[in-house]
Order: structure tokens, then C-alpha cells, then sequence
């Protein structure tokens, strides 16, 4: 009996691999393992009645209608070409300094991640408009396309992000079963707007650790990232400061009302990711980029991913209410508790598992099927929910820059020109996903990072 959870989560790591879609990997593999335990009779129908309430519970979850919100925003951002007029105008201003490039994509990088989240949207847009004019000016290959893989992955830290609003409930989930092991019935609550405010420090010291690193390379390399010529860079002095000014005013104003509006309690994240959605439909008006068809395509593009999410989300449901009732949340925790290190080595074990993950599962998996294991037994034993769950998003962030399987990379090699080699882009990472393990543990040490400021503002 003991052996079947183990059993359960090894079969859905091999299934996963083979490709199948993991939300009928999740589910499917539940159904099998429940029948199984109906006909051994290990499991009984009752263990299985509390599914419908679970199914319905989350599609009533009002923090989760902030995903499609959040992913209308982001892709109608992109089809807005914002991210081309920021690339354009600061690329010009910035090339004439050594790293110059390098630095506008970090900077334009957080921008995006700040205002759409959508990894594949940012790493493909900046790969297709900068990385032709790094190579051609003479950026190292390996330093360009890991600069724009890492600075892509910014939107899973940076608020608004949607990786942040699934882990926001899964954890809150987490949290309320932790307080009722320990036998408490006024139950604290962590919500998605607790984690949007514990990840803008850690997400805004990881962002200067990247402007730092171009900095250090373009100091003690300048090969590998040298200056443009002012001719070169065709800067028209004021004109394009201004050109630059105009091109930031409007996605700092959309900024500004979504964060901004989370931050001093105004509105919900759910809420918030409303105003962002109109917010973003208002900016393509004006900017001329809104027809019929950027339409169709945003509510398109909107509806696969919402889709998407909330099938994984069942099947992971399912998952979990099988996998609880061959008693595996007793296992995991007979297992952190024979662990050496008390709560520090259970940490620091699931941090390894969740890293080791990340380099064949996508973050929704992880998020889906590892979080809701580990979870309620690491906050049990007295981890804060809030440096917990940016702890996990930081994790989390390095399996798109993880070979073999980081989207990251197979977002830019699927634009990057002939002439880079895989094994570049592959080589150019390893920098960044050491800056996003040093950021980790820098939150290890210090998850005040994480935790002052939700104190200061909701304590």
C-alpha cells in the first residue's frame, strides 16, 4: 500500500515523457491506479466522492479567472507591437555603449515581463528583432542568445505572471490543508496578490544581476559585446529620447494600473488582470494595431491556452485525490521527516527535485503534480507560504533554460538564424541559469526579500 503513491508518480513521470498531453496523463493514470484499487479492495468509492466538489471548486475559483485575463493582455500586447517600438528606440539609444544591446534587451526584457508574462512571446520577438543586429555587430553568439532566452524566462518571477497566479492557488490550497493537520480552524490565507508583491523584490534584484553580468562581460570581454558606431546606431539625438519616452509612457501607465492597483489594495488580482486586459485593448486602439482579425486571433490564442490550463488543472486534481487516498501525503511525510536537516534539509531537498524536474517537465507540471505533494507537508512543519511559493516560481523559472527540454530554448532556435548552432544557444545559457541558482540561494539565506514587503503592506 505504501509503495503505490511512489508507484503513481513514477508512471506519470514515464508517461510524461512519452509526449502524451499531460492533462490525460494526470487523469488517466488516476482513473487506472483508482480502478485498480477498487478491484484490490485497497480504495473504496467513498475516497473518490469528494472529485465532483473538487472539479467544481475550481472552475468557481475566482483567482483562477485571472489567467485567461492575464493571457488576453499579454497577447494583445504582443500583437500591439510594443515590444518592437521599446527593442527599436532603446537598442538605438543604448548601442553605443559597450553592451550596449546587451543591456536594452535585459531592460525592454523586464518591461514585457511586467506587462505580458508570456515567455514564448517575449524570447521569440526579441530573438527575431534583436539577435540579427547583435550578430551582425559582433556579440558573441552564445552570450546573445543566452541573454535573450534568460531575460524571456523574466516573466515567471515578475508581476503579473501567470505562473505566479497558479502557484498562488495551488499554495493557498496547500496552506489551509497544513493549518487543519496542525489542528488550527482560524485559518490564515495566502493569496496570488501575496505572491504577485513577495516576487517584485526577487524579481528586480534578478533583473539588475543580469544588467550586472552584461556589464562585468562588456568590461572584461568587449570582444564579445562591443559598442555600435553612432552612425551605425543612426541616433538622431533628442528626437529619439523623445521617440523612447513616448514608446515607454504607455506600457508604464498599463503597468502602473495593474500592479500599482494590487499594491495599494484598490483591486484583486483578478481584478487587476481586468483592467490590464482593457488596458491592453485601449493601447492597441490607439497604436492602430486592433482589427478584426488581431481580435480573433488574441480571443484564439486566449482560449487554447485557458483550455489548457484548466484541463491539466482537473486531470492534476484528480491526480492528487488518488494519490491522497492511498495515503500518500503519510508517505512524503514519513519520508522529509527520516530526512537529516529537519526543515532546512525537506527544503532543500524539494528545491533539488523541483530543479532536477524542471530539466524534462514543463513549470505547469511541476506547479501541478509536485506543489501540491510537498506543499501541505513543508508548510506544516512551519516554512512561510510567501517565500515558499517565490522560492518555487525562482525554481521554477530555470526549467526553460534547462536543457534538453527548456522552451526557451526551442522558442529561439526555432527564429534564430541558420548560422547559430544549437550547442551555442545551449553554452550561452549556462551563465544565466547560474545567476537564477545564486539568486535562489541569496533568497535562501534572506527571505526577508520575499517576505518584507507583503508584511509591509497587508501586515
Amino acid at each position: 500500500m505504501e509503495l503505490i503513491p511512489l508507484l503513481m508518480f513514477v508512471a506519470v513521470g514515464v508517461t510524461l515523457l512519452s509526449g502524451y498531453p499531460v492533462a490525460f496523463c494526470l487523469g488517466g493514470l488516476a482513473l487506472i491506479f483508482a480502478a485498480g484499487g477498487l478491484l484490490g479492495g485497497s480504495l473504496s468509492m467513498t475516497d473518490l466522492t469528494f472529485l465532483p466538489g473538487r472539479l467544481f471548486g475550481i472552475i468557481e475559483n475566482t483567482s483562477l479567472m485571472a489567467v485567461p485575463l492575464f493571457v488576453f493582455m499579454g497577447v494583445m500586447l504582443e500583437k500591439s507591437r510594443v515590444a518592437e517600438r521599446l527593442l527599436a528606440s532603446m537598442g538605438r539609444l543604448l548601442a553605443v555603449f559597450p553592451g550596449g544591446l546587451g543591456l536594452a534587451i535585459v531592460l525592454v526584457g523586464a518591461l514585457l515581463a511586467a506587462s505580458t508574462g508570456i515567455v514564448g512571446a517575449t524570447v521569440v520577438t526579441m530573438g527575431l528583432l534583436s539577435l540579427p543586429t547583435m550578430l551582425r555587430h559582433g556579440y558573441n553568439p552564445g552570450l546573445a542568445t543566452g541573454l535573450i532566452c534568460a531575460t524571456g524566462t523574466l516573466g515567471q518571477i515578475i508581476p503579473p505572471s501567470i505562473a505566479l497566479v497558479l502557484l498562488g492557488d495551488v499554495l493557498s490550497t496547500a496552506y489551509q490543508e497544513a493549518q487543519l493537520r496542525q489542528g488550527l480552524w482560524s485559518l490564515d490565507t495566502v493569496s496570488v496578490g501575496d505572491l504577485f508583491v513577495g516576487a517584485l523584490v526577487p524579481g528586480l534584484i534578478l533583473v539588475g544581476m543580469y544588467l550586472l553580468y552584461v556589464v562585468v562581460i562588456s568590461t572584461l570581454r568587449p570582444e564579445q559585446a562591443p559598442a555600435m558606431k553612432r552612425e551605425d546606431a543612426n541616433i538622431e539625438g533628442g528626437a529619439e529620447a523623445v521617440s523612447l519616452l513616448g514608446g515607454l509612457v504607455a506600457p508604464l501607465l498599463l503597468i502602473t494600473a495593474v500592479l500599482g492597483s494590487i499594491l495599494t489594495g484598490l483591486a484583486t488580482p483578478t481584478e487587476a488582470a481586468g483592467v490590464g486586459a482593457f488596458g491592453a485593448l485601449l493601447l492597441a486602439a490607439f497604436g492602430r494595431h486592433l482589427d478584426r482579425h488581431i481580435l480573433r486571433e488574441t480571443v484564439r490564442s486566449t482560449t487554447r491556452v485557458t483550455a489548457m490550463v484548466f484541463m491539466i488543472l482537473i486531470g492534476a486534481s484528480l491526480f492528487s485525490l488518488v494519490f491522497r487516498a492511498f495515503g500518500g501525503d503519510e508517505t512524503v511525510e514519513h519520508l522529509f521527516d527520516a530526512l537529516p536537516g529537519g526543515v532546512l534539509g525537506a527544503t532543500l531537498v524539494v528545491m533539488l527535485i523541483v530543479f532536477l524536474l524542471g530539466f524534462i517537465l514543463d513549470f505547469m507540471e511541476i506547479t501541478f503534480v509536485v506543489v501540491p505533494i510537498v506543499g501541505p507537508v513543508l508548510l506544516s512543519m512551519g516554512v512561510d507560504p510567501v517565500w515558499l511559493g517565490v522560492m518555487i516560481a525562482l525554481n521554477l523559472q530555470t526549467s526553460f533554460l534547462t536543457p534538453p527540454f527548456g522552451f526557451a530554448l526551442f522558442y529561439l532556435r526555432g527564429v534564430a538564424p541558420p548560422e547559430v548552432r544549437t550547442s551555442q544557444i545551449y553554452k550561452g545559457v549556462i551563465p544565466f541559469i547560474l545567476i537564477q541558482l545564486t539568486m535562489l540561494g541569496i533568497l535562501a539565506l534572506f527571505p526577508e526579500l520575499a517576505t518584507w514587503l507583503p508584511g509591509l503592506l497587508y501586515g
